[in-house]
């Protein structure tokens, strides 16, 4: 074990006795507190097995503080995750499950999570859809996310379904030429849709969707809730089947 984390473990082991100390080592003596530190010392060498109940402990308090922070940032901002008026919302409308994505077209694991969110929202038939546009891996990030926006703007909830489906599995750069194409193969005017791209109203939903996810501190993609659960990263299509059952069974 490396010196810093022998540190943080005796840190941690001090921290954790403190309510217990609180008022005794500061009316120690010089001496006292040399012995007393000597003798912890001593122990956890005798008994390095402590340090990893310390650390397990630790990490205990750690989950139970995060999870709590979690479950009030979702009461928080429950309704502009749930109830906003610029999202997309799709599979059940009136779905006794809701769940968001926070999504990103150029992420490797939005993509992997692509088929799998389709496959549970069809099976399930029960479950409200929102996507969040999150773009937070550049330009690339960005521009999809604007053509993305600008469909659902211009043309509505069915057209944005089909140009983030055609986003989500492009593989090239989502340049003008490839968006106009991809607008004129979809039946819209390519030009309207790259114009509408750049339009204050565009700029607005990004907007108050990066505000929510740093409120919400959201770090990365795909990030999902599902009713009363926060999920950080890519959940296989198992976990969230369990995950779905698991919010029903809380009513």
């Amino acid at each position: 074990m490396r010196l810093p984390q022998i540190a943080a473990l005796l840190t941690s082991a001090c921290l954790i006795a403190a309510p217990a100390l609180a008022g005794g080592l500061g009316d120690m003596t010089d001496a006292e507190r040399a012995a007393f530190r000597a003798e912890v010392r001593s122990y956890l060498i005798e008994n390095p097995e402590v340090m990893v109940e310390v650390m397990t402990e630790l990490q205990a308090r750690q989950d139970k503080a995060a999870s709590a922070n979690e479950a009030q940032l979702l009461v928080t901002y429950k309704d502009d995750l749930f109830a906003d008026s610029h999202s997309w919302v799709g599979g059940n409308p009136d779905g006794d499950i809701t769940l968001v994505e926070f999504m990103d077209y150029r992420c490797g694991y939005c993509r992997k999570a692509y088929e799998e969110v389709e496959q549970l929202v069809k099976a399930d038939g029960n479950i409200r859809l929102i996507f969040k546009e999150y773009p937070i891996l550049g330009e690339d990030s960005t521009i999809s996310s604007r053509f993305a926006i600008a469909v659902l703007q211009l043309h509505g909830n069915e057209a944005y379904k089909k140009a983030h489906d055609a986003l989500i599995t492009l593989r090239g750069k989502p340049d003008a030429p490839t968006l106009t194409k991809l607008a004129a193969d979809l039946g819209f005017d390519g030009a309207e849709v790259v114009a509408k791209m750049g339009s204050d109203e565009v700029t607005a939903v990004i907007a108050k969707n990066q505000d929510l996810g740093s409120k919400m501190q959201i770090s990365g993609t795909p990030t999902f809730v599902i009713q009363g659960s926060l999920l950080r990263g890519y959940v296989p299509l198992d976990g969230m089947q369990q995950i779905v059952a698991d919010e029903r069974k809380k009513g």
